[in-house]
């Protein structure tokens, strides 16, 4: 690991770390406050989940309220879309924080499309999410960054790198991480390819946006089709911000529950503790109502060690 390496890892630790300070100060008593031990990571996971997922009925604090009684440290919201004052109350009256966003329009609306226009319209999207994230005291927006079918790798990595761009003085400034999430948009990995595959080209695109503010909302499900989730934890090293979760099963060719399918448990946990990775962990698979909430966060518990 390079001393950038080091550098980042520190500087993205210590943004976590201010956002779970946060959180506690609105009351919210998270299982990630454990003291942290070298050889697990409990202590050093703090257990997120999408809003979508959350299936109750009721105002948007309800749905916080079942996120947190169902054993949850935060929550992601949809923007732009979502309303500040809303989410400020829900925040205020659950105790549950947003840790961060997912921007919304971003399989549509694409930092790739040809059309210079409909690129400006992602700018703005991003931007706003960027904007809403920091009104409600998140830390990151999870980007898909494009689809390969918008043109030649060449072409949708030029257009993608040059709008994104745009935003991270925005995300600087704010102190808002732009997370890019690596998900089946054949882009940066060979959609009909093998299982032997790295992640060179995640790598080599999160460095040369060359910004601390600018890093990986990992998903380990998505990609165990394609490769080993451990050695690509390894190689995005400090690099990760976030991460999602879901399980895959590379003989069903499907996804799982968390903690289900073959995909190498054992191994994630172990490249997690290599690189000293602490931060929110977003679960990313069906929700429901209160038990299928709780059956999920006892799902992370038991994949990650953290009971």
């Amino acid at each position: 690991m390079t001393h950038s390496d080091c550098s980042r890892r520190s500087f993205l630790q210590s943004s976590s770390a201010a956002t779970l300070a946060a959180a506690l100060t609105v009351g919210h008593t998270s299982s990630a406050a454990v003291p942290t031990a070298p050889d697990t990571l409990k202590g050093r996971l703090y257990k997120t989940l999408k809003i979508g997922m959350v299936r109750v009925d009721g105002s948007l604090t309800d749905r916080f309220r079942a996120a947190k009684t169902a054993g949850f440290d935060g929550i992601e919201l949809n923007a732009p879309g979502a309303d500040v004052a809303e989410a400020k109350t829900a925040i205020k009256e659950s105790g549950l924080p947003v840790d961060g966003t997912v921007n919304s329009t971003h399989w549509k609306i694409r930092h790739t499309d040809p059309d210079p226009t409909v690129r400006a319209k992602a700018l703005e999207s991003l931007k706003g999410a960027l904007r809403f994230t920091h009104a409600v005291g998140g830390d990151t927006a999870l980007l898909v960054i494009g689809h390969g079918k918008d043109g030649t790798e060449e072409e949708i990595w030029k257009r993608s790198m040059e709008n994104i761009s745009l935003a991270v003085p925005l995300a600087a400034e704010l102190k808002i991480h732009i997370a890019i999430e690596n998900v089946w948009n054949h882009f940066l990995y060979d959609h009909q390819g093998d299982s032997k595959q790295t992640a060179d080209k995640f790598v080599k695109y999160v460095d040369e946006l060359d910004s601390p503010w600018v890093g990986m909302q990992f998903d380990i499900g998505n990609h165990w089709k394609y490769g080993s989730m451990g050695d690509w934890i390894r190689q995005l090293g400090p690099r990760i911000v976030k991460l999602d979760l879901k399980g895959f099963s590379r003989e069903k060719d499907s996804f799982t529950k968390i903690g289900e399918g073959d995909l190498d448990w054992a191994d994630v946990r172990k490249a997690l503790l290599e690189i000293n990775f602490k931060g929110w962990a977003a679960a990313e698979v069906g929700g429901g109502g209160p038990d299928r909430l709780k059956e999920v966060s006892d799902n992370m518990d038991k994949a990650f060690g953290l009971v």
